[in-house]
């Protein structure tokens, strides 16, 4: 990849670190981002002598969700696809939106959830909205202390996230909560209620991290991949596909909403109402100066 690449690939003995890196947005994730990150997770798979990824974001954040709002926004250009999902481009209404989110959002977190190796999400700062659809696409999450998690998009009349996971990684009470009232919630609070694997101090994130993936490295490939498909599956038995499946319908038609009531797919929201809801303090921590 080159040097400008929004995604950057390093190798680490048995381990892929993989670098969201717009950190000027906070890696608010444009198309090319995607498409760029789906290029470096299908390296990392197709490399028999890499056993795990970390996925990491560069700057002060893991990433600020999906881009809505910079110069980086690319909702008319056409990428290569990965799915069988026509072009958005040239589309009108639902049919845009559903072909472009179904393949850009949904269709690409699907595929890296099916990687058959193991991946770890290394969060720090913030993870919003599309941050914690690739989080949630990891096998295991690592949180430092600064991190927080905030799924504000029910604040544009939307549902939540396109890949809705929040009734299986925080429970149907918690999920309503977080959705409903739009807060942060810090590392410590989502590890209490399962949603991540561990929290460090910030300074010892990255090592620790590297400790758990060289040490799931030394694991048989196909014992990996075999486990991951066990839990997967049991996971998918429990509803996670078809509950994600539903979410995604509303998703659409809640865009569609909003197109019809004033002109845009995504309702507008108030910038001072938002960025006290995320920037403020996290659920279960005091306010900070």
């Amino acid at each position: 990849m080159s040097d400008d690449a929004p995604v950057r690939f390093e190798r680490r003995g048995a381990v892929a670190v993989i670098t969201l890196d717009r950190p000027e947005v906070h890696n608010a994730q444009n198309s090319a981002m995607l498409y760029a990150l789906d290029d470096a997770f299908s390296r990392f798979a197709g490399d028999d002598e890499l056993k795990v990824a970390v996925l990491r974001g560069a700057g002060r954040s893991f990433s600020s969700g999906h881009d809505v709002g910079t110069s980086g926004v690319d909702y008319d250009v056409t990428f290569d696809r990965r799915t069988l999902w026509w072009d958005h481009v040239g589309k009108e209404a639902g049919e845009a939106w559903l072909a472009r989110e179904s393949e850009v959002y949904l269709g690409l977190c699907r595929r890296w959830r099916e990687i058959p190796k193991p991946t770890i999400a290394m969060v720090h700062g913030a993870c919003i909205a599309g941050g914690l659809m690739l989080a949630w696409s990891c096998d295991l999450i690592m949180a430092s202390d600064d991190a927080f998690f905030v799924d504000p998009v029910v604040r544009m009349g939307v549902p939540g996230v396109e890949l809705f996971a929040h009734p299986w990684v925080m429970g149907p009470r918690r999920a309503k909560e977080f959705l409903f009232l739009g807060d942060r919630m810090s590392a410590a609070r989502a590890y209490e209620i399962g949603m991540i694997n561990r929290v460090v101090a910030a300074g010892e994130l990255e090592a620790e991290t590297m400790v758990i993936a060289e040490r799931i490295a030394e694991m048989p490939r196909f014992g990996l991949a075999t486990a991951k498909m066990a839990v997967n599956q049991a996971e998918d038995a429990m509803g996670f596909r078809t509950g994600v499946d539903a979410a995604f319908s509303l998703h659409q038609l809640a865009h569609l909403q909003a197109q019809a009531e004033t002109g845009s797919p995504i309702r507008a929201v108030d910038v001072d109402t938002t960025r006290s809801a995320i920037g403020g303090p996290a659920d279960g921590e005091r306010a900070v100066e």
